[in-house]
């Protein structure tokens, strides 16, 4: 691969960041989806991604200087939140244009409670750039991230980033690379030093270092010295072997062993091919601050990675749920995008970023916007059709107008009132459905309230704004507690949500989780329900008696009518039970659903005139609020079947934690990939932070699910927020 130079730049404007020099190429619709390229840049929490994107965009010639992270200024990252905690909390998609093709990059978070941000990147891209710091290393989480690519197809190449920090050890983190991602993880170039730093790059195919040392994103170019040659003489060998290896003329690889020189242009276009196919992965070598590699990056997206055509779509149905024939990435196709992220603008409202599969997406024109199959998480079916009225390439958070978007690339819509994250775009008069992404369950409840009662409807309705644009993020009104739940991924998650929020003016505040406990009676008791009153008229007279006994954990309620000559007629006998059911669902003690008890109606009095269905309501109620008084009330707390997924070597420390927890391990299964699955039951309020506790014990690699199992009794000293708090 030769290295061209950046296109030329002119001047543009930045709604947010003025300063900024917009290049017209970046900003003009591609009008072919073969010289588009969509990358998302995949890599832990400080491996370089936002910045390895600022210096492309630098190199590319879209912004005349870098921004920077401490001062807020990267294109990226431009939500108060991400400035505040230094790092990137949402999907933000930058465009440029190399050698005449646009490449989409989509910058990702890094951390584990966006992993949302990062699946609907992965959605919206063709391939994916792991990015690997120097200093750092590869985690756990990055590890299964390549998985996931792996078993999509997904093409895939490396960058190790920050070269110019002091403890970079580019040989330690490529071996790294090779040990977790495997043996067709190769290098490209390999860093050249200057003293003690990183001045260059030498291409082990073209034998030409690119020298950096001028400032510009250009860089000189030198042959490479007989000494540079020789060390790097068996690095190039594997490279060569791991390409022939990869090659469909079977002949390649004993010409080579022969003493064959084989062409360079041979071995780059076995490259591309091996690359596109999903196959070969190369490493680069790159510096965000120096711009090292910044070039050679640019020349493999844009000439190795695939273009949208090379790619299948994802699984679409009509609206009736029936699969439709597959379609293509053509621009005359059907129209079919998807919405992979949705933001709030002060000015523009609710802003969605779409990933366009089929045909072409055109300013003016109707559409219909659907979303299926999330209602578990809080967003329910919905199909609307409307209008496309703004159509933009964004760059960040600023929004250039284009008039069209064609298969392949990526836009942003405006005022489309009804589109979520998730949503489909199709059009009018033939609505499509993509298949939703897999997206993971939050598990970290978090429980607010409006810090007055006139701060109710705006919370509501930011809510709805926040909740839209946010998949894994689910709301919860329990009907039980009567609390507002928003269930998260995590802590910082949680923080984002609640900061977004807040920025749109909403007085919150955050309360302690209520566990939704049980109440029931731990012996037999009797009750007498007196209500009678007289004050002049009609008035109200019932009295009734009950025996009130325990059942066994999951039996319900029973109601068993003794009554004994007819003293209280049957219409009032479904009265008493449901006064009883009434009281049930309040608590007789804490203020928790009763459960598992058998209600007797055994005796009672009624009068002629004044008895009603209401005051035979009323003294059941009160029967069994008496019969409560005088026996012993046991609370019963939910229990939780846990699952949790985690690499053997955390095994011990994560079963400790779960019988610290009251947890009771039912069994561990091995389910290969040095990883084990443990199974267990676990008190539901032991789980509150669970997630962020599980995180820490194992490094960000460990995963778990759990479902509803039944209610145990509460062991006496355990102390829990009350429903009456």
């Amino acid at each position: 691969m030769s290295v061209k130079g950046p296109g030329s730049a002119t001047k543009g404007s930045n709604r947010t960041n003025p300063d900024l020099r917009r290049a017209d190429p970046s900003s003009a619709p591609a009008d072919r989806p073969g010289n588009i390229r969509n990358v998302v840049l995949i890599g832990r929490s400080g491996a370089g991604k936002t910045m390895l994107l600022e210096s492309l965009l630098y190199a590319a010639g879209v912004v005349s200087r870098m921004g920077s992270i401490v001062d807020g200024t990267t294109v990226s990252d431009s939500e108060a939140t991400a400035i505040h905690q230094q790092r990137s909390i949402g999907l933000s998609a930058a465009p440029l244009v190399f050698d005449d093709v646009k490449v989409n990059l989509l910058d990702t978070p890094g951390y584990a409670d966006f992993m949302g941000e990062l699946r609907a990147g992965l959605r919206a891209a063709d391939a994916a750039l792991f990015v690997v710091s120097a200093v750092d290393g590869v985690d756990v989480g990055t590890t299964a991230l390549w998985g996931e690519c792996e078993r999509v197809g997904m093409p895939r190449a490396v960058v190790i980033s920050r070269l110019d920090h002091p403890r970079a050890n580019y040989d330690a983190v490529l071996a790294e690379c090779r040990a977790a991602f495997g043996d067709s993880v190769l290098p490209l170039h390999l860093p050249v030093r200057n003293g003690d730093a990183v001045s260059g790059v030498l291409g082990l195919l073209s034998g030409s270092v690119s020298e950096y040392t001028s400032g510009e994103p250009r860089p000189a170019m030198r042959p490479a010295t007989a000494a540079e040659l020789a060390a790097a003489e068996v690095v190039r060998g594997e490279l060569i072997e791991g390409i022939i290896s990869e090659s469909e003329d079977e002949t390649l690889m004993d010409r080579y062993l022969g003493g064959e020189e084989v062409p360079i242009d041979t071995l780059v276009e076995d490259l591309e091919t091996a690359i596109v196919r999903g196959t070969f992965f190369p490493v680069l070598a790159s510096s965000s601050v120096t711009g090292v590699g910044t070039a050679e990056l640019l020349e493999v997206l844009t000439r190795a990675f695939p273009s949208p055509i090379e790619r299948s779509l994802p699984t679409v149905n009509d609206l009736g749920g029936t699969p439709v024939p597959p379609l293509t990435c053509d621009p005359d196709g059907p129209l079919l995008g998807e919405v992979v992220r949705t933001t709030v603008d002060p000015f523009l409202g609710r802003v969605c970023l779409v990933r366009v599969f089929s045909g072409t997406l055109r300013e003016d024109s109707a559409v219909h916007v659907g979303g299926h199959g999330l209602a578990e998480r809080g967003h329910p079916d919905h199909d609307s059709d409307e209008r496309i009225t703004h159509l933009y390439s964004p760059l960040g958070s600023s929004l250039r107008p284009v008039q069209f978007a064609v298969a392949g690339d990526i836009c942003a819509l405006a005022k489309v009132a009804s589109a979520e994250t998730g949503d489909t775009v199709s059009a009018r008069e033939a609505p499509l459905l993509v298949e939703t992404w897999d997206m993971p369950e939050p598990l970290m409840p978090v429980a607010i309230e409006a810090a007055s009662h006139g701060d109710e409807d705006a919370l509501s309705k930011s809510l709805a704004k926040v909740a839209a644009g946010d998949p894994t993020l689910r709301v919860e009104r329990n009907s039980e507690t009567h609390q507002l739940v928003l269930w998260c991924m995590g802590e910082a998650h949680s923080e984002a949500v609640l900061d977004r929020l807040r920025e749109q003016g909403v007085k919150l505040q955050t309360v302690d989780v209520i566990t939704p406990l049980r109440e029931t009676f731990a012996a037999q008791a009797v009750g007498h329900g007196r209500y009678v009153k007289q004050s002049g008229g009609h008035g109200q007279y019932a009295i009734c008696d009950i025996e009130v006994e325990p059942l066994e954990r999951g039996g319900g309620f029973e109601f068993v009518d003794r009554i004994v000559g007819g003293v209280i007629p049957g219409t009032y006998v479904v009265s008493v039970e449901k006064g009883v059911r009434a009281q049930m669902s309040k608590g007789v003690r804490a203020g928790f659903p009763v459960v598992d008890i058998r209600v007797t109606l055994v005796g009672g009095k009624t009068h002629s005139v004044d008895s009603s269905d209401a005051a035979f309501q009323a003294a059941g109620a009160l029967a069994l609020r008496e019969a409560a008084a005088a026996s012993s009330i046991q609370l019963l707390e939910p229990i939780s079947a846990v699952t949790v997924l985690v690499a053997d070597e955390h095994v011990g420390a994560v079963m400790s934690d779960l019988s610290s927890r009251r947890g009771r391990v039912t069994g561990t299964t091995s389910v290969g990939g040095e990883r084990t699955e443990i199974s267990a039951e676990v008190p539901e309020q032991e789980l509150l932070r669970y997630a962020i506790v599980l995180r820490g014990l194992t490094a960000g690699s460990g995963r778990f699910r759990r479902e509803y199992l039944r209610h145990e009794p509460l062991p006496p000293g355990i102390a829990v927020a009350s429903a009456k708090a």
